[in-house]
């Protein structure tokens, strides 16, 4: 058995459902899940180790709900800089193409690298092409080495360019092949325990690269061993019009005549939905996973974050690919999140003062996007907030730091209005990810220097 004490954090953000802000707080942690939590005078006085976090603030670990690891190797290509997502995919897909297995190892642990440092401690990633071998193990291993909790979602794509489909034939699947390895997946990877570091989601990649038939089946199989379900979702006007064109519904219509409904499920995007649509979400208990930084990246749209909460949809946050954000930093998404939801509300006329304007997004409602939405997103009771029995996934940044100079009026506010900072520690399940600001599970000297080698090869062979 090994004990963990946090003691002297000068504000401590619980999440729970009193959302309890707790000065001179603290935790105490055994064998990585939560047994106490309240004022450093209330908690035990020793422990195996004990960290003094005196001058900084403390919150529960950031979940990021949709990520693409792999495309750190595609950062700010200048082909695909100014380009919607169509034209974006379209650019990238033979660059992808060519990756390797190694390829997928190293943008993995870049990727989660980038994370921890963030304040993200869960990390939800869709892998939906394997070329050249490359096999969604490739990602689970090289994520144990980094810390973070991983929910691996296997992706596909099996309706190319010859059938009707938005990909080039090259990088997509034949659907029973993806079938069985999605199901060798589960068996071979699948924890659903409370704490545990992988969980397997199937993942069929968009409306516009699989057919129906691949939906149904991946619904039925992921439902027969109680796993979740994720895809792209009314994320821009073109896959609008591609569905209506090809399936005579709109997006959300098309998942629900094929049962892609519930509880075990949920969508990233869904910037283009309407008021109908946010209730069946709602209804259904369909998630969304919020990808701001990339919808303003691709041109795709403002996701109307606030009557999604407001109809009670289930909300958390996603950096989205790293192709399509260039960055990896979740904090700074809770940022763009607040921002962005700013900016909707002002074109709906939150800019005239007076009661009819819309309400503005609040930074601790971004953070509970970030922790307890995503948390709810993905179905883990375990996580999204510091209370007994949850894990011991935190981070905490340093109070004292240049950036929040004359913010300390409201600490929590400033974590999400001032410029996004890198973690100073970052703990999952009692232990150190981040530790005095520095990666501690992986030499990140070398990891750079073999990411930037994969990139330029993969770049330079267009």
């Amino acid at each position: 058995m090994t004990t963990l004490l946090i003691k002297h954090a000068d504000i401590l953000v619980t999440m729970d459902d009193h959302r309890r802000e707790i000065p001179d707080g603290g935790l105490f942690i055994r064998d990585g899940f939560i047994e106490q939590v309240g004022p450093t005078a209330e908690l035990p006085g020793q422990a195996d180790e004990t960290l003094d976090l005196k001058g900084h603030i403390l919150l529960p670990g950031l979940i990021n709900t949709h990520h693409h690891f792999y495309q750190t190797l595609t950062r700010a290509v200048p082909a695909a800089q100014d380009a919607n997502l169509f034209n974006w995919l379209k650019t990238l897909y033979p660059i992808w193409g060519r990756m390797q297995p190694e390829d997928i190892r190293i943008s993995t642990q870049t990727a989660l690298a980038e994370l921890a440092l963030s304040g993200c401690t869960a990390a939800s990633d869709h892998l939906y092409i394997f070329p050249n071998g490359a096999r969604l193990d490739d990602e689970i291993e090289a994520a144990a080495q980094v810390g973070l909790r991983l929910h691996a979602s296997r992706g596909s794509m099996s309706l190319g360019e010859s059938k009707g489909g938005l990909p080039p034939d090259a990088v997509v699947e034949e659907e029973s092949a993806i079938l069985r390895d999605s199901q060798r997946l589960i068996e071979q990877y699948h924890d659903p325990m409370p704490g545990s570091m992988v969980q397997v989601v199937l993942a069929p990649c968009s409306p516009f690269s699989v057919t129906p038939e691949l939906m149904r089946q991946s619904a039925a199989l992921a439902r027969q061993y109680g796993v979740h379900l994720h895809t792209h979702l009314a994320e821009t006007q073109d896959e609008e019009a591609f569905c209506i064109q090809k399936f005579g519904h709109r997006p959300v219509a098309y998942m629900d005549s094929l049962g892609w409904v519930g509880q075990d499920v949920w969508f990233a995007h869904s910037v283009y939905v309407n008021q109908a649509e946010m209730a069946l979400y709602a209804r259904t208990g369909c998630g969304v996973a919020h990808c701001p930084t990339s919808n303003m990246r691709l041109a795709s749209g403002i996701m109307p974050l606030v009557e999604m909460l407001q109809s009670g949809v289930k909300v958390g946050l996603g950096v989205d690919g790293s192709a399509s954000n260039d960055g990896s930093h979740l904090l700074g998404e809770v940022r763009q999140a607040m921002l962005a939801s700013r900016v909707r509300a002002g074109l709906m006329g939150a800019s005239l003062s007076g009661e009819a304007a819309p309400p503005l997004l609040t930074a601790r409602q971004a953070l509970e996007v970030a922790t307890r939405g995503s948390a709810a997103v993905l179905g883990r009771g375990d996580l999204g907030s510091l209370e007994p029995g949850k894990c011991g996934d935190f981070f905490a940044l340093d109070l004292r730091r240049l950036d929040y100079a004359g913010a300390l009026h409201d600490p929590v506010a400033a974590v999400v209005f001032c410029a996004p900072l890198r973690a100073d520690y970052t703990v999952v399940g009692g232990k150190f990810v981040v530790k005095a600001g520095e990666l501690v599970t992986l030499a990140l000297p070398q990891l750079i220097e073999s990411h930037n080698r994969a990139a330029r090869r993969l770049v330079s062979e267009l």
